[in-house]
């Protein structure tokens, strides 16, 4: 009789383990490239690294350059562990588990405990700690142990390097304008300044969508002197000194590139 019963006892909890359904596993936040928008990156990966999966990124005279949080959450750490490991370094609780990790920065724009969304800077690119040179060192957690990064869903890629392009802290407007050379074909370059290769040409009075804005060479044209340049495809910009914005200056609700 006791072997009967106990035999029915496991029989009825293995029936109960079935039967109860298992916790859905929480999404993974949509992680972004951690800089601001329209910014290209080379992110670089190796198997020697500590953590195995942190990815560093570089560009030229990245020294100072803003770094922003990859997603939405709470900053949990600023720290600064001085001349060694991550020096001053930023702790983002995503929710769910995951979290991330911003290191080598030279300050901090954030304190322990306030919210911050895609786009919001939280320090600036620097050599801190270990660091051998200017660097952002960047890591995504889940409950407290690497993982591979994945920006917009998308693998990074696992071991070698590669240049991202930020999505982050984007807005959906765009600004249409009226380029006006007063008959001059406008040389469209590779990047904002004279000094960037010319990929082609824009012709006056050609109505031209700009994604995003951005700072350069300064420029003397129809609309007087400005160093704001405007990009209207990828790889391309114009100097915003031969475009009629409608606006002085930087146009509202135009991301910065």
């Amino acid at each position: 009789m006791r072997k009967r019963w106990i035999s029915l006892l496991v029989t009825g909890l293995l029936v109960g383990g079935v039967l109860t359904p298992a916790s859905p596993a929480l999404a993974a936040p949509t992680f972004k490239v951690p800089f601001p928008c329209g910014q290209s990156w080379s992110g670089q990966t190796r198997t020697g690294h500590s953590p195995a999966y942190a990815v560093d990124f570089n560009r030229t005279d990245d020294q100072g350059d803003p770094v922003v949080a990859s997603a939405p959450g709470t900053v949990d750490r600023v720290t600064d562990l001085g001349g060694t490991s991550y020096g001053k370094y930023v702790r983002i609780n995503h929710g769910g588990g995951y979290s991330t990790y911003y290191a080598h920065l030279s300050g901090f724009n954030v304190s322990v405990g306030q919210s911050v969304g895609y786009g919001k800077v939280i320090g600036w690119v620097g050599s801190t700690g270990g660091s051998t040179g200017p660097h952002l060192h960047y890591e995504q957690r889940l409950n407290g142990a690497d993982i591979q990064v994945r920006f917009n869903g998308t693998l990074a890629l696992y071991w070698g390097t590669k240049t991202y392009t930020s999505g982050n802290g984007c807005s959906s407007g765009s600004g249409n304008a009226t380029v006006d050379t007063s008959g001059t074909p406008l040389t469209v370059r590779s990047g904002p300044g004279t000094g960037y290769a010319s990929v082609g040409t824009v012709a006056d009075g050609t109505r031209v969508t700009i994604a995003c804005q951005t700072s350069g060479t300064t420029v003397t044209g129809t609309y007087g002197t400005s160093s704001i340049w405007d990009r209207i495809g990828s790889g391309r910009f114009i100097a915003d000194a031969y475009v009629y914005t409608g606006h002085d200056g930087y146009i509202p609700g135009v991301p910065r590139c």
